[in-house]
């Protein structure tokens, strides 16, 4: 962990140790995530904080803790109405007094929300900027004694951000209405520009930044070229039988059509966008959240606003819209610290669209050279030809980094030849035909294939025409990928996609510089997926579980889920669930020492489950 402004860390508040007795008590944990209980540390004793935490790492118990430890309020800005409903469905779960302030409550809700404030019988209060915006939600919260303002999303503030939302801008004033309450800040993904502006927007002063590491090592990380599409998702998706899963597409009309193909090969998966009626939205974004096993396939509309802790996977069909935006969605998985699995297809067809994007895109200069740079992050991402996690988090500069073992690369392994010849001739053939063709010309032409346009051309009297026939059209396309990647030729975006070779390029096509690359050759081991949901299974599972009794917990939490009205997470997490399978404690006392269990939700479901464990024994 780094933290910006000392190398030190400040002795403990003085409600450190009642907040611990409270994550026991409350929460139901031993002990906090690393950098969670520095980071309540500095809130306890006063400070303003900004705290950039990846996904999975427990920003909302920082935040939540403090409110339940000290009297007054605390006001959590979040960005989505979903989201604030569920975290405060889950806070009630824990015997904790929360709302939710936003456009969709009725005025009997808002009347009833009131008095509550007015009593001083609310812990955590969450709202939406835009309703933070209104003069009478200021001068209701002036009155009632806030003590905390938490900002969620905060790279939201940010026009250097990957998700820029300008009813953030408003929040330094609604900080300055509430007599410059204290404030703390968090984000999964903020470069240093990025934070930068968000200390300049939000805070009166420099506050306390802790900027944890960006690695999930409990994610494993896979890329490959589309090559058959549809066969590939399939494939991945059926491996992940029964499991809560999500996959990206990147336009609205594709989430309906890949939906029912998996429905089609028996897997109950939903779709969502942005373009449905939004009753429809809603119930399947409520199906994915309440049940298990339901997979949703949807735009990067959905998202921000799901904290489910059990998706197993998430799989991009297409090539998101850069690193930051794949962080966040690959971090969707996994976040109660089990086992997960992604996997990002891409082509050229999706690096052309991209860009395309980005220059068609309202955003000013600056701006969009920030979007470029993000996307060529992910371009060679794709193309690394070493482990993905040490190129990912290289990116947000934690350099020096291990091989993960966990990653396609490493365990599929990806050999790396002198691709300088090769370089070479896909420069040759771009320079021959004037840098005036796309990628399916270019590779025509090397691998000597007499095309209409060839021919109309007259490329066939080129010097490279069939210089690169002993490798196929699949292989030559891999290898433009990487040249595109490795910075060494751009497809010109407004012009079709013809290619135009960079200076860098120039030093390799005169011999004055040699280039690397994947061996083309070898394709990831299609076997070692196969098994994957097997091996996953068995970490996830790890110890003596007793899988019989896993699943009679799992019926038994989905039956008193429905009867609440509540997500089955919010009964108890998968973590839980198998540590009763594991431990299967007898008494109340020992299933209070389990994972998750607080006081709270013992008193409520404890017996239910202690008598299905007896039952099983």
């Amino acid at each position: 962990m780094l933290d910006s402004r000392m190398d030190t860390l400040p002795p403990p508040a003085p409600d450190l140790a009642a907040a611990e007795a409270k994550l026991h008590s409350v929460f139901g944990f031993a002990g906090f995530r690393p950098g969670q209980g520095e980071i309540v540390n500095a809130i306890l004793s006063g400070e303003n904080v900004l705290a950039v935490m990846p996904t999975g790492a427990g920003k909302s118990l920082c935040y939540q803790l403090p409110a339940i430890v000290r009297n007054g309020l605390t006001v959590v800005v979040s960005p989505l109405i979903a989201l604030m409903r569920d975290q405060v469905a889950a806070m009630r779960t824990l015997g904790i007094e929360a709302a939710a302030m936003n456009s969709a409550n009725s005025m009997d809700e808002n009347r009833a929300i009131r008095a509550k404030l007015r009593d001083g019988e609310l812990s955590l209060l969450y709202c939406s900027p835009e309703r933070l915006a209104q003069p009478d939600a200021i001068e209701l919260l002036h009155d009632s004694g806030v003590r905390l303002l938490a900002v969620d999303e905060a790279h939201c503030v940010s026009k250097w951000g990957h998700d820029f939302r300008s009813d953030y801008l408003g929040l330094g004033d609604v900080r300055r209405a509430l007599d410059d309450v204290q404030t703390v800040a968090f984000t999964a993904t903020a470069d240093a520009a990025t934070r930068d502006e968000i200390v300049a927007r939000l805070f009166a002063g420099p506050p306390r930044v802790f900027v944890q590491g960006f690695d999930r090592p409990n994610l494993r990380l896979a890329m490959a070229a589309k090559d058959n599409p549809r066969r590939q998702l399939v494939s991945f998706v059926r491996a992940h039988a029964g499991d809560s899963g999500i996959v990206y597409c990147s336009s609205r009309r594709k989430p309906a059509e890949r939906a029912e193909t998996l429905v089609g090969e028996g897997v109950n998966a939903v779709p969502y966008h942005a373009g449905m009626a939004a009753n429809d939205r809603s119930r399947n974004q409520d199906l994915f959240q309440r049940e298990d096993g339901v997979v949703v396939v949807a735009t990067i509309a959905f998202g921000m606003g799901i904290d489910k802790p059990d998706v197993r996977f998430v799989a991009h069909a297409d090539l998101p819209k850069d690193i930051e935006g794949y962080y966040q969605e690959i971090g969707r998985a996994g976040r109660d610290g089990l086992p997960a699995d992604t996997l990002t297809l891409y082509g050229l067809d999706d690096m052309r669209i991209r860009r395309l994007q980005i220059d068609e895109s309202p955003a000013d200069e600056d701006q969009k050279r920030a979007m470029r740079q993000r996307l060529n992050a992910l371009v060679t991402l794709c193309e690394a030809p070493r482990c993905r996690r040490q190129t990912l988090l290289a990116y947000f500069g934690e350099a020096g980094a291990e091989p993960c073992g966990n990653c396609d690369l490493c365990a599929d392994g990806a050999a790396v030849v002198d691709g300088t010849i090769d370089a070479q001739k896909a420069l040759s053939a771009m320079v021959r035909t004037g840098e005036r063709f796309g990628t399916e010309h270019l590779v025509s032409l090397l691998t000597g294939e007499a095309t209409e346009n060839i021919a109309k051309f007259r490329h066939d009297q080129l010097p490279t025409f069939g210089v690169g026939k002993e490798r196929d059209k699949k292989q030559w396309r891999a290898i433009f990928r990487q040249v595109n990647a490795l910075g060494l030729a751009t497809m010109e975006i407004a012009e079709y996609g013809r290619w135009a070779v960079s200076e860098s390029g120039w030093s390799v096509l005169r011999g004055q510089a040699k280039v690397e690359m994947r061996d083309v050759r070898l394709a990831p081991a299609e076997s070692k997926r196969a098994d994957r949901k097997a091996r996953t299974a068995a970490v996830a599972a790890s110890g003596d579980t007793d899988e019989r009794l896993l699943t009679a917990l799992k019926q038994a939490r989905m039956r008193i889920s429905r009867d609440l009205g509540l997500p089955a997470y919010m009964v108890f997490a998968d973590r839980t669930l198998i540590e009763f399978a594991q431990r299967k404690p007898a008494t109340a006392d020992e299933m209070a020492t389990c994972h998750g269990v607080g006081q709270a939700k013992l008193a409520r479901h404890g017996a239910a489950f202690l008598e299905v464990i007896r039952s099983a024994s």
